[in-house]
């Protein structure tokens, strides 16, 4: 079975954007994007929220996003990727998929299908929706060495509590850390809220 894993950059206190949704705090190095294309290297499919969906869209298929990174936009543009909105009415995106209803489901499917890792990237309302299903196999956080003082909490949503079990971590050069938590299983082999 395929896993699903969420990568998000949060600051120290927990925040993955800003008030105005600002994302300009984000310590992106070359070390950092040498570590982007390896765990891009690892997935097959993307999965996004309607927000998070435009805003890359937004970037990568631009002749800036190719300049900035070339690689990156490579990959991020060829790759396989759907969109969970109920609003959007179209994507226009290279390999996108748009998808408006029954995202638990969709993902299930798509978990039981053979290939590489699913992730998703951002869009932390979709993973609120697919944490009670238990299917997120694992959260890689990356912490910025930065407090915002407010913006939005990343799991805002959870109601109760969600274990995790620390699998590792990685330290970079610039004060980023990158923790690596699995779902703690329970008796039904989900990782839901209790």
């Amino acid at each position: 079975m395929r896993k699903v894993f969420l990568f998000m950059m949060v600051s120290l206190d927990g925040f993955f954007e800003g008030p105005n949704h600002e994302l300009d705090w984000h310590n992106v190095d070359a070390e950092f994007n040498e570590f982007a294309i390896s765990q891009l290297n690892d997935i097959g499919t993307l999965l996004f929220g309607r927000v998070t969906y435009q805003i890359m869209a937004s970037y990568w298929p631009t002749s800036a996003g190719i300049k900035d990174d070339p690689i990156v936009a490579g990959k991020m543009n060829s790759m396989a990727k759907i969109v969970f909105s109920k609003t959007l009415e179209k994507t226009e995106w290279n390999n996108t998929r748009l998808v408006k209803k029954g995202a638990p489901e969709e993902i299930l499917k798509l978990k039981q299908q053979p290939g590489k890792d699913i992730a998703i990237f951002g869009s932390s309302d979709l993973a609120v929706t697919l944490i009670p299903h238990g299917l997120i196999d694992e959260n890689r956080i990356m912490v910025n060495p930065v407090v915002l003082g407010s913006g939005k909490p990343l799991f805002k949503g959870i109601n109760g509590k969600l274990s995790l079990k620390l699998l590792k971590t990685k330290t970079f050069k610039s004060g980023n850390v990158l923790l690596y938590y699995q779902a703690d299983k329970n008796e039904e082999g989900n990782n839901r809220p209790r």
